[in-house]
């Protein structure tokens, strides 16, 4: 098949003018963002179902398991205000985008890539994915060609494909078929072959034929793979944080799948790009054919892997083939040699270990190359270091939580060499004194307890440190929030009097009260009635209040008790919105008087 010479780049635009809330594909470009609709995320069902009954329009509903929950719809602005003072609402974000755009770039006749990184090695030695389920969750996949054909397996699409298309998930924009030929493109002696040859691909478009996605399209995406068991999930798409992305990436991880995803084309640290950035996620930085960093590659402390990124050959839209340069192409690169591992029997954890074990190192900083180029062949025949370095990561707290008072630290380490309870974990609070853990033999994890108002309130980074006894390495870092301010909640104010104005056959009463809270968070008061004379209860009442100060008049009645001389309590409980009370009684003789 003759190799059509077409140019294309990614625009090299940064985040800096995106709108919050909004997802991109493969760079940082800026767009509008749909402020009509929203998501919602929740940790318990009765939270869910009372967005779902505050939603103008309800969009999907996303289910991280025991993650929580989250809707995206359309919302009034009063409607979200109240949302969010729910306890038990987790975030309320945008439902935004953004979207890519490309220029003519040089064209190599070969995708150099696939060479450098050792996979047609890989490949002569009988390691060619097979048996291994790879998702391209982007533009889609052209089921039509002849490079990809026999590799395709099943699609679904969260976006549906504009024009007469075979499949809704086919790729009406070229970016996911590119990305799909690296990753796993046929070897039948034409066009192109991808690092993984015969791993079946999955089309999960979640972007549309502008390359433009919402967070609440790729969540769902995201939800979708894992549920399927897929092996790898591959995002050659970011953009600004996104606590929806988080939940759906962290849902996928906890089900196995190996999530690969571009660092991002702003030239800056990929600390500010999501989904890379997250700890669930591989972030991959872009080389090009001398090995150099990419000019327009985001780094940082993040970056796990670099692949090639710069003029790379592979297919396109209505059979062809096209060049071109950025973070996804050197995303699907890695991507293609997890479903080789994954194909061998790895597991997720242990196929990114290995890939960050045996790579290359090509004498870039950390920060650019992470821990080397991806090198397929050593990955594949386990020819890297002979002592992996251990996993780490946080349990609790979990990141961006608030915590107060004395926690219980857990951390979760792990080695290939060393067993578990061997290893030397630490953490330090803002790069502090390294504090030790002792493993738990019960929860299997590393533990410490932390008195949290040894440090002043506001944000924290805690940094977990496992070390194995080879002395390697590996470290991961969250931000907390710590709030040990003492709220003041209090009854200011409780009379009861007798109400009878209305020739009630019951002992009606009134019950005028006033509360405060120093933290402005107010939530519920609640009254009770009892007959004090027999300890019934009579009557409830509950007031939803806001707010740093609250007050008002509650009626309250015992059934058939009018001139009965009994006397009456009420007892008044207030409650804020971090599940503090404050309660105070009260008391009047029904005389009928």
């Amino acid at each position: 098949m003759g190799k059509s010479k077409l140019f294309r780049r990614e625009l090299l635009y940064g985040l800096g003018g995106a709108g919050a809330g909004a997802l991109l594909l493969g760079t940082g470009t800026a767009g509008a963002v749909d402020t009509a609709r929203h998501i919602v995320g929740t940790s318990t069902p009765a939270a869910t179902a009372a967005a779902k009954r505050k939603a103008d329009s309800v969009y999907r509903v996303l289910d991280f398991g025991d993650i929580g929950q989250a809707v995206a719809g359309r919302f009034s602005t009063q409607a979200l205000d109240a949302l969010r003072r729910n306890p038990n609402v987790r975030y309320v974000e945008a439902d935004g985008k953004m979207r890519v755009i490309s220029i003519d770039s040089s064209d190599p006749e070969v995708p150099w890539g696939v060479d450098r990184v050792d996979a047609e090695k890989a490949q002569a030695d009988g390691a060619t994915g097979d048996g291994a389920d790879v998702s391209i969750l982007d533009t889609g996949i052209d089921s039509n060609h002849p490079d990809l054909q026999g590799n395709l397996g099943t699609g679904k699409a969260f976006v549906k494909a504009k024009g007469p298309y075979a499949e809704a998930w086919d790729d009406d924009n070229g970016h996911g078929t590119h990305c799909a030929g690296t990753a796993d493109a046929v070897d039948d002696g034409e066009g192109v072959v991808g690092v993984s040859s015969a791993a079946t691909l999955h089309a999960v478009k979640v972007l549309d034929k502008n390359g433009s996605g919402s967070y609440s399209d790729v969540a769902a995406g995201l939800e979708w793979v894992a549920d399927q068991g897929y092996d790898v999930g591959s995002l050659s798409l970011g953009g600004p944080k996104s606590s929806t992305i988080k939940d759906a990436c962290q849902y996928a991880y906890d089900r196995g799948v190996l999530l690969v995803a571009a660092a991002g084309n702003d030239g800056s640290d990929v600390e500010g790009t999501a989904p890379a950035t997250y700890s669930t996620v591989m972030a991959i930085s872009a080389t090009d054919d001398t090995d150099g960093f990419a000019s327009f590659s985001n780094y940082g402390s993040d970056i796990e892997l670099a692949a090639p990124g710069v003029d790379v050959y592979s297919t396109y839209n209505g059979g062809g083939y096209e060049t071109l340069s950025g973070t996804s192409m050197a995303c699907p690169h890695v991507s293609g040699a997890g479903g080789q591992l994954m194909a061998q029997g790895y597991g997720h954890t242990e196929a990114r270990t290995q890939l960050n074990d045996t790579a290359e190192d090509i004498g870039l900083s950390d920060s650019k190359q992470g821990n080397g180029l991806l090198d397929v062949e050593a990955a594949v025949s386990g020819s890297g270091s002979n002592d992996g370095a251990p996993t780490v990561s946080w349990v609790t707290p979990a990141d961006g939580e608030t915590v107060s008072g004395t926690i219980t630290v857990q951390i979760d380490a792990s080695d290939s060499e060393d067993s578990d309870d061997s290893l030397d974990v630490t953490y330090t609070v803002d790069s502090g004194s390294a504090r030790a853990t002792t493993y738990n033999s019960t929860s299997g994890y590393y533990e410490d307890s932390w008195d949290t108002t040894g440090v002043a309130d506001g944000d924290h980074t805690l940094t977990a440190s496992a070390t194995d006894s080879a002395g390697n390495t590996t470290s991961a870092s969250i931000t907390v929030t710590t709030d040990n301010t003492e709220s003041t909640l209090a009854v200011d104010g409780l009379s009861v009097s007798e109400d009878n104005s209305g020739g009630s056959p019951h002992a009606d009463f009134d019950a005028s009260w006033r509360v405060s809270d120093s933290d402005g968070d107010l939530q519920t008061v609640d009254l009770t009635l009892t007959d004090a004379d027999t300890g019934a209860t009579e009557d409830t009442a509950s007031v939803d209040v806001s707010g740093s100060d609250a007050s008002g008049t509650t009626g309250l009645s015992a059934k058939f008790d009018e001139n009965n001389g009994h006397t009456y309590e009420v007892e008044l409980v207030v409650t804020d919105a971090a599940g503090n009370t404050a309660s105070a009684t009260a008391t009047e003789v029904e005389d009928g008087s």
